[in-house]
């Protein structure tokens, strides 16, 4: 049976409405982020606005997928946006007074987090209905564009400060709520695609957030590739750690800023690709030629330290990353019963998202007392792989990278090699086939005058 879906203007206009939104509490969470560094000099203090961001996510992540599967999505993306701006009110208030501080943002942000996670669980759950099989795909690598809009807040954030200031950089951020909330209210959508299909009798909560696992563990080729997700959701979390100590161990900041916006622009082209191209019919197969071409490009860091080499390599590995992340969702969507999709997602989400955190935190050690020793002119390897990739600062760094690029082209390998994980593609599909556009039938079937 057919189902039919919203025409693409107005799931257009509710996507660039959540886009205008992410640009703005990007813009926040890199003003707030510099605002704790420059006032404390810490990088501990700094990287722990990034553990509120994500642990909480982690956390709440079961209960909103329950939460999406048994209430109107669009109205848990409002709740969930209102939330979100009071939250960023009371910080923007607290700058005014000249009150805030440090402990104030980790609380901010973790609330901005646990919201974002309710929102982004409905959104992801209410997106087959509202796009359709045929278009979901497309969209998915349309949603990789706030993945580039992110890389791109600090050029944007930076003119903006020295401009309006912070409080002003935090007023434009609750305008962009207020842009989300509009277009979610006035673009027309079918009941059928903001509440969730019917599931059964009520669960309790936590039996409902367990839904998720269970399902994945009745289909061990989806739940395998959510393992393989979050070994290189870890893989990736190392590198982006590391890429600006790399490339200031031998480059300005000035050169840093630049190759940032080059690498953007790597990750916003392959957004675009697959939101023009959706990817193939075995997804399997993108995602695991996303991370052999990734790992490679990660190896390549590491040959010279050159901003030319960085240049070519860092737009290349990102290029991938819409391919992979896009692709992946696309099947876990494609794949899943929509009366369980929320919490699905939400376990997918968790598996996914868990390794990042824990990327955050051993890098910077891994990277200070394990390899940059070793690539000293005097360490243990500098006699030997100190001859290809060079010694000095920022060497063990390169050495890590290498090291993590050859740990992703393993993973895909082994991905390949797994028969369960590579005949998720051939599981029956959850998604009837589209409908027709019913503007476009309604129109078809006017009578000529």
């Amino acid at each position: 049976m057919a189902e039919r879906t919203v025409p693409t203007a107005r799931w257009a206009a509710i996507w660039l409405g959540q886009l205008v939104s992410l640009v703005g509490s990007s813009l926040t969470a890199f003003v707030l982020g510099v605002w704790v560094y420059q006032r404390t000099g810490s990088v501990t203090q700094f990287s722990l606005i990034f553990l509120a961001a994500t642990l909480p996510a982690v956390l709440f992540a079961p209960f909103a997928g329950a939460l999406a599967d048994r209430r109107d999505r669009r109205g848990l993306m409002l709740v969930a946006d209102t939330v979100a701006a009071a939250g960023t009110a009371a910080l923007a208030a607290l700058v005014v007074a000249d009150a805030l501080q440090v402990w104030h943002i980790y609380l901010g942000t973790a609330v901005t987090a646990t919201a974002s996670t309710v929102h982004q669980v409905a959104y992801q759950a209410m997106t087959p209905a509202l796009v359709g099989k045929r278009h979901l795909g497309r969209f998915n690598g349309l949603m990789q564009v706030s993945r580039a809009v992110q890389i791109a807040a600090p050029l944007i954030a930076g003119v903006l400060v020295v401009t309006v200031g912070i409080g002003g950089v935090m007023a434009i951020d609750l305008g962009t709520f207020v842009v989300a909330a509009s277009t979610l209210l006035l673009v027309r959508l079918p009941a059928d695609v903001t509440r969730p299909a019917e599931s059964g009798p009520a669960e309790a909560v936590l039996r409902g957030a367990a839904a998720g696992w269970r399902y994945l563990r009745q289909r061990p080729g989806l739940l395998q590739l959510m393992v393989v997700f979050g070994a290189y959701n870890f893989l990736f979390g190392i590198a982006g750690v590391l890429v600006q100590p790399l490339i200031l161990s031998f480059a300005t900041a000035d050169t840093l800023g630049l190759l940032m916006s080059v690498g953007g622009a790597g990750l916003f082209a392959g957004s675009l690709v697959m939101g023009v191209w959706g990817g193939p019919t075995r997804r399997v197969t993108a995602v695991c030629g996303g991370l052999a071409v990734g790992g490679v490009a990660l190896v390549l860091h590491a040959a010279a330290p050159s901003a030319w080499l960085i240049g070519v390599v860092a737009p290349l590995f990102l290029f991938t990353l819409p391919i992979v992340n896009s692709s992946t969702m696309t099947l876990i969507q494609t794949k899943t019963e929509p009366s369980v999709l929320g919490r699905v997602l939400a376990t997918a989400r968790v598996i996914g998202d868990a390794s990042v955190p824990l990327a955050y935190v051993l890098a910077g050690p891994i990277a200070d007392g394990l390899f940059e020793p070793m690539l000293r002119p005097e360490g243990a390897l500098a006699d030997s792989v100190g001859r290809v990739i060079g010694t000095g600062e920022g060497r063990g760094i390169a050495l890590l990278f290498a090291v993590t690029g050859v740990a992703m082209v393993f993973l895909a390998v082994l991905a390949w090699t797994r028969p369960v994980l590579r005949g998720a593609d051939d599981l029956p599909d959850a998604l009837p086939d589209d409908a027709p556009d019913p503007e476009t039938v309604s129109a078809d079937r006017q009578p000529a005058t």
